[in-house]
C-alpha cells in the first residue's frame, strides 16, 4: 500500500532548535547544529519506523498571498534566530542526498503546498501524513489524509477524521478552519472575534456550522456576544481568509519524485563528516549490513551457491517478537526457581528486570522477575501477591542478587534497586544502566528502553498498553494480568536490556565516557537509591499550626481588601481583581487588556502598583501565601507515605545534557 508523508520543514526546525534552546549542540567549527540535528533525527524516526513508500518536505517561499492581504499578518514575530537561517542550506543538502524532494512555490506557505498535495493524493486513494504540530492542518484531515503530531516527551498522534470531530465536537474537520477564524491566532497575528476563545467557538459553530452563516444570523445571538460577533464581521471574515490553507496551488502531485530511494551515500557521508554527526551517519549509512546468519537463513533453492550473509534493504521495518526467533520461559513454580537461580548463577553477566504494580518505586508491589543471561533468551518468574509468599520466591534469587561476582544490567535500574530493597534484597556487585550509558553518549535524544531498541537494535518491543490499555481510568494494573499473559513482555524487557548493554558498551569507550560512567555515574546510583530509600521527616505538627497562622493572615488580607473596594468580591479572581481594580478604582488610566478584554492582574503588574493603592499589597500578600499554602504546607504531608512516614524523592540522573542531577 502506498503510503505518502509530507512533512513541514520550518515547523519541525523550529521545534528541533528550541528543543535544544538550553543545551544547544554545537561543533568544533562554532555551529549550532540543533536544528540540523533535530530534523534529521525526526526525519529518520519516520523512515525507519513508518516505512513510507512516498516522501517530500515542504518549506515556505518568500512573501505570501496573505501578507498582501493583511500586512500585519506575523508582523509581530522576531526575526529568525541566525542560527535556523544557518541550518537550513544544509538540511536542504542532507535532503537533495537523500533523493527527498524539497517542494515550495513562490509565494505560498509550506501548510499550502501540503495541503494541495495532501487533496490530490487523498483523490487517488493513497494513505497521507502530515507531519506538523501546527494544528491549523486539522481542517485538511479527511478521508486517506492524517495530521501526524509530534507528541511532548516523543513519539506521535496520528489524527483523522474520527479525533478531529472529537476533539473540537465539530461535524467535519473543515469547521477548524471557522474555529480559528473566531478564535484568531496571537501567533500568525490575525484578529478573530475578541472575547471568544476556543470554548465558545465550538459552541457557536455547533449552533451555527459556519462563520458566514454565524454573521448572517446574528440576530440570533443574546446580550453581548452579538455585540462582539456584529462588531468584528470584518476581521472574523479577514481571519478566516488568512486561516484557511489553499488546496490550489499551482503544484502537481508527482509519485515517482516523491517515491523513496535509496540516498547517495558518499554525498550524505561528506556532509555529516562536515557536521560532525559521526553517529547519525552510521544510523543514516549503515542500515544494509545487518547479518543473517545460516540459522535462519532460508535458502534459495534456485540459488547455485546460496552464501551464508545477505543484506536487508536500507529502511526496512523493525523487527520484533513475532518476526525474531526467540527462547523466553515462564517461571511459575519455586522448585523451577531454585533451578533457575542456580543456572543464572554460573554466570558472569546478569541482565535483570522487575514487574510491578506502580511507577512509584516505593510504593511498588513485585508482580514478576525478569532474567537474562544470554540474547534471545530470557526467564520471567511470577510472583504471588500474598506477602508472604513474595518473600519466599524473593529470598530464592536473594543470593543472585547479592553475589557480588556477578555484573547486574538493567533500564534505571536504580528502580529495581528500590523495590528489591524493599524486599530485603541489597544488589551488590558493579551495575550497568543502559539508560545512563545512552545517556552519557547521546544526551540530547530520549534513552527509553522502546526508543533505544528502534535506533540501536532496529527493533520493536512490545508496548506496556498492549497489555494494560492506553493511560486513563480504564487501564489495567500489571496485577490484573494473568503469567501468561505478560511472561512475553517482561522477559522481552530483560533480554532487550541485555543487547542494548553489548551495543552500548564499546560506545561509552568510543566517546571518552568509559570513565564517567564506571566511576562517578554508576556509583552514583547507590547513593541516590539509599537517599530516595532513607526519604525526609516531616514535622506535621509546625506545618498544621503554619496552616492556621496563614489561614487567619489571609482572612486578614481579604478583609482589608474588602474594606478597602468597599465591596466583597473574589480574591482568587483575575478577572473580579481587575474589575474592582481597574474598573471600579481607576488606579491606573491605561491599564493592560489580554487580548480578550480582559484586565491583566499578574503578579509582575501588580508589583508595579504597589504604590498606587494599598489594595494591591493586600492581593500579592493574600496571593503569595495561598501560593505558599497550597504549594507546600497543605501539600507536603499528602506526599507522605503511610508504610514510612516520610517522604520519598526520585532524582534522575539522565536529564540534562549539561549532567545536573
Amino acid at each position: 500500500m502506498e503510503k505518502l508523508f509530507l512533512l513541514d520543514a520550518y515547523a519541525i526546525i523550529f521545534r528541533s532548535y528550541y528543543a535544544f534552546i538550553k543545551r544547544p549542540t554545537i561543533n568544533s567549527k562554532g555551529l549550532n547544529t540543533s536544528a540540523i540535528l533535530g530534523f534529521c533525527n525526526t526525519l529518520n524516526e519516520i523512515i525507519e519506523k513508518e516505512n513510507p513508500t512516498h516522501i517530500g518536505v515542504a518549506f515556505d517561499y518568500g512573501k505570501t498571498f496573505r501578507h498582501e492581504a493583511f500586512p500585519p499578518y506575523k508582523a509581530q514575530r522576531e526575526a529568525t534566530p541566525e542560527d535556523i537561517k544557518l541550518s537550513v542550506p544544509h538540511i536542504q543538502d542532507i535532503l537533495k542526498a537523500m533523493h527527498i524532494p524539497i517542494l515550495q512555490v513562490n509565494g505560498f506557505e509550506a501548510d499550502d503546498v501540503i495541503g494541495t498535495l495532501a487533496t490530490q493524493a487523498a483523490e487517488k486513494g493513497i494513505e497521507t501524513y502530515m507531519l506538523t504540530p501546527d494544528k491549523d492542518y486539522g481542517q485538511l484531515i479527511r478521508q486517506h489524509v492524517y495530521m501526524f503530531r509530534p507528541r511532548h516527551g516523543g513519539g506521535y498522534d496520528k489524527i483523522g477524521e474520527k479525533e478531529i470531530q472529537a476533539k473540537y465536537g465539530i461535524a467535519s474537520a473543515a469547521q477548524v478552519i471557522d474555529l480559528l477564524a473566531l478564535m484568531g491566532d496571537s501567533s500568525d497575528n490575525y484578529p478573530g472575534c475578541p472575547g471568544v476563545g476556543e470554548k465558545t467557538a465550538v459552541k457557536l459553530i455547533h449552533e451555527f456550522g459556519t462563520c458566514e452563516n454565524l454573521i448572517e444570523n446574528s440576530d440570533q445571538l443574546k446580550g453581548k456576544m452579538r455585540e462582539k460577533v456584529e462588531n468584528a464581521v470584518d476581521d472574523i471574515k479577514m481571519s478566516k481568509f488568512l486561516a484557511t490553507i489553499r488546496t490550489d496551488v499551482p503544484i502537481e502531485l508527482n509519485l515517482d519524485e516523491l517515491k523513496m530511494t535509496s540516498p547517495d551515500e558518499a554525498e550524505l557521508h561528506k556532509i555529516f563528516t562536515e557536521l560532525e554527526f559521526r553517529r547519525l551517519a552510521k544510523k543514516f549509512l549503515n542500515k544494509g549490513e545487518e547479518k543473517i546468519t545460516s540459522d535462519n537463513l532460508q535458502l534459495n533453492l534456485f540459488e547455485e551457491n546460496p552464501t551464508k550473509t545477505t543484506s536487508e534493504p536500507k529502511f526496512s521495518t523493525f523487527e520484533s517478537l513475532k518476526t525474531t526467533s526467540h527462547h523466553y520461559k515462564l517461571i511459575d513454580n519455586q522448585e523451577e526457581a531454585r533451578k533457575l537461580c542456580d543456572f543464572l548463577r554460573t554466570n558472569k553477566i546478569l541482565s535483570l528486570d522487575t514487574e510491578t504494580t506502580s511507577t512509584s518505586p516505593m510504593e511498588a508491589e513485585l508482580v514478576g522477575l525478569s532474567f537474562s543471561v544470554k540474547e534471545k533468551e530470557a526467564f520471567y518468574v511470577a510472583i504471588p501477591k500474598d506477602r508472604e509468599e513474595a518473600l519466599q520466591y524473593v529470598n530464592i534469587f536473594k543470593p543472585l542478587y547479592e553475589d557480588p561476582e556477578i555484573l547486574k544490567v538493567g533500564q534505571n535500574i536504580k528502580y529495581d534497586y528500590v523495590v528489591l530493597r524493599n524486599y530485603g534484597v541489597d544488589i551488590q556487585g558493579k551495575m550497568f544502566d543502559t539508560m545512563l550509558a545512552h545517556y552519557l553518549i547521546q544526551p540530547e535524544l530520549r534513552h527509553n528502553m522502546d526508543y533505544m531498541a528502534e535506533t540501536l537494535l532496529h527493533y520493536q518491543t512490545m508496548h506496556i498498553e498492549e497489555l494494560i490499555g492506553p493511560k486513563g481510568k480504564g487501564q489495567k494494573n500489571m496485577r490484573d494480568l494473568s503469567p501468561e499473559e505478560i511472561y512475553e513482555y517482561a522477559a522481552e524487557d530483560a533480554d532487550i536490556t541485555l543487547r542494548l548493554k553489548n551495543v552500548l558498551e564499546p560506545q561509552l569507550k568510543e566517546v571518552g565516557a568509559k570513565s564517567l560512567f564506571w566511576d562517578i555515574e554508576m556509583p552514583l546510583v547507590k547513593v541516590l537509591a539509599d537517599m530516595e530509600l532513607n526519604g525526609v521527616l516531616l514535622d506535621t505538627e509546625s506545618l498544621n499550626e503554619i496552616e492556621r497562622t496563614f489561614t487567619e493572615r489571609m482572612q486578614q488580607y481579604e478583609r482589608h481588601a474588602f474594606e478597602l473596594a468597599g465591596e466583597e468580591f473574589n480574591i482568587s479572581s483575575p478577572k473580579q481583581v481587575g474589575e474592582i481594580l481597574f474598573g471600579k478604582m481607576k488606579i491606573v488610566d491605561k491599564p493592560k487588556k489580554t487580548k480578550t478584554g480582559q484586565f491583566v492582574t499578574s503578579e509582575e503588574v501588580l508589583l508595579q502598583l504597589k504604590d498606587k493603592a494599598p489594595i494591591v499589597e493586600d492581593i500579592l500578600n493574600y496571593r503569595g501565601m495561598k501560593k505558599l499554602l497550597g504549594t507546600y504546607v497543605e501539600a507536603l504531608p499528602k506526599l507522605i507515605n503511610p508504610r514510612t512516614g516520610h517522604i520519598h524523592t526520585s532524582f534522575n540522573q539522565a536529564v540534562t545534557a549539561t549532567g545536573r542531577l
